[in-house]
């Protein structure tokens, strides 16, 4: 009988044991899928040379620093054939944040382009993809990565989105995709450059410091349509900073809509008129607040009608502060036409002409079909990519989806007293004397103002030989400025000259 149960006791031990360990290989298989990479022939024609690539599209099994896997982690990457060890490598991503690299892939980054009818709404199906012969892949390999949330990139094991969705998150997720991706396909002594596209250079301030503390020196940052502090875009009540940087690409707005009396003929000219009223008057008056005298608030009030094309009542009426979304409005408000916010020289319906707000953003209507539905397109079909993926072109409908503003560095007293990556950008540029950074701004661009770019570099506290090292190109265009074709070209050749620059012993 004592045999009998002690072989009943086993039998059971072992059915319990075997359960167990198939319950766990299957939560295990449930919880960690498999990475996948698919792999093409891509060729790009550029200055009349054909150049061929292996273009690499998937994922990469993403780990912690205890090498615990996290996530797997979107990207499309393209290696010139034969191209080498020494060859330069680009990491690129977009902003949002929750935005995928889609914008940048395919405007300006990859091989193809999408054709827009710039600065014109676009017809619907079928579009037009082309050879990007403004792309950058004769000087560099080129990486598109997507955040977490964002693309083919989910999080896995114990890991959930908010362990990547938050400045800090995001800094450190995307930093080690970088180190991990550089090891993983031997690039390790490569020239490594970082690109980020609006808030992505909020991200690559905190990223090229995080891997600079990592060992990994950068030879190059790129800023497409910057933006370090937020208070620059916060019009936040009692805070001036909002709308004196706004004021300059509000004027380069009204100038390309022909709402400025006696237009002078050279934009650049008139910004740079703008500028010295904006510091030595505009600034000055919004400090008195309601010190001001009427002498002095009907005047500058007339000077701003003068440069932005919004009547001096309006400007009194509002106390000489107009938020953005209230200019979208007001500029074409008698055309019942509203101006875009990532490119001003966008114009659409205003479907409410008393609202002081906006509704929509003409530029990001009229692009936004073309560029998904081209780059869904290539993505499952010259690239290889299985359609049972789910490429997510932003992380907002993601269930739990929130951002984390919280930044090491920026609470004082208890509170998060600013919301910037300066301090990173800061820190970088004083312990790597060799880093370069090139910042591209678009003058039309009322996403992420020029003029907030120029305060936040002008109030880095470092000596004239680091500050040096900061490049500022200009365009004619807004936030995505290579939708302009003229832009595009001079964007190729600026970051080609700034790659080739930091390459020079």
């Amino acid at each position: 009988m004592y045999l009998v149960s002690r072989l009943r006791l086993v039998f059971l031990f072992t059915f319990i044991s075997t359960f167990t360990f198939a319950q766990e290989k299957a939560h295990e298989s449930k919880e960690l899928p498999k990475a996948q990479v698919f792999e093409s022939k891509q060729t790009v024609t550029i200055d009349g040379k054909v150049i061929n690539l292996q273009a690499k599209a998937g994922t990469l099994e993403l780990k912690d620093e205890n090498n615990k896997p996290i996530a797997l982690f979107g990207f499309t990457a393209y290696f010139k054939e034969n191209g080498g060890k020494n060859r330069p490598i680009v990491f690129a991503y977009n902003g949002g944040p929750g935005s995928s690299s889609y914008w940048l892939h395919m405007g300006i980054m990859g091989p193809k382009r999408i054709v827009v009818d710039d600065p014109n709404y676009n017809q619907g199906a079928p579009y037009q993809l082309v050879n990007n012969e403004f792309s950058i892949l004769d000087v560099a390999d080129v990486v598109m990565m997507d955040p977490v949330g964002t693309g083919l990139s989910v999080p896995i094991g114990d890991a959930t989105g908010k362990d990547f969705w938050g400045v800090d998150q995001d800094i450190r997720s995307v930093s080690l995709f970088i180190m991990q991706f550089l090891k993983a396909h031997d690039r390790l002594n490569s020239p490594k450059y970082i690109l980020g596209e609006s808030y992505g250079t909020f991200r690559n301030a905190g990223v090229m410091n995080y891997l600079l503390n990592k060992g990994y020196a950068l030879n190059g940052v790129i800023m497409v349509s910057a933006v370090f502090d937020l208070r620059s875009l916060f019009f936040a009540p009692n805070e001036d900073l909002s709308y004196i940087v706004y004021l300059p690409t509000m004027a380069a707005t009204a100038w390309y809509h022909n709402k400025i009396e006696r237009k002078q003929s050279d934009l650049y000219a008139f910004v740079e008129e703008v500028r010295g009223f904006t510091e030595n008057h505009y600034m000055p008056a919004l400090f008195k607040g309601n010190r001001i005298s009427d002498t002095e608030k009907n005047q500058v009030a007339a000077s701003l009608e003068s440069y932005t094309g919004v009547s001096a009542d309006i400007w009194k009426r509002a106390d000489l502060k107009i938020t953005a979304g209230e200019f979208f409005q007001e500029l074409l408000r008698d055309e019942k036409n509203t101006v875009g916010r990532l490119d001003s020289r966008y114009k659409g319906i205003n479907i409410d002409p008393m609202s002081m707000d906006s509704f929509t953003d003409p530029q990001s209507d009229a692009i936004s079909p073309a560029y998904t539905m081209g780059f869904l397109d290539y993505f499952h079909g010259a690239l290889g990519v299985s359609k049972d993926l789910l490429y997510a072109t932003s992380a907002y409908s993601k269930e739990g989806f929130k951002w984390d503003w919280k930044h090491q560095g920026n609470n004082f007293w208890g509170a998060d007293a600013a919301v910037t990556t300066v301090p990173d950008m800061t820190e970088a540029l004083s312990k790597d004397p060799n880093v370069k950074i090139l910042i591209m701004n678009g003058y039309y661009d009322l996403a992420t103002v020029f003029y907030g770019v120029e305060h936040s570099i002008s109030h880095i506290d470092l000596p004239k030989s680091a500050t040096d090292r900061i490049i500022m190109e200009y365009y004619e265009a807004g936030h995505m400025m290579y939708t302009h074709l003229p832009s595009a070209k001079k964007f190729r050749e600026d970051l080609k000259a700034f790659i080739e620059d930091t390459l020079r012993k």
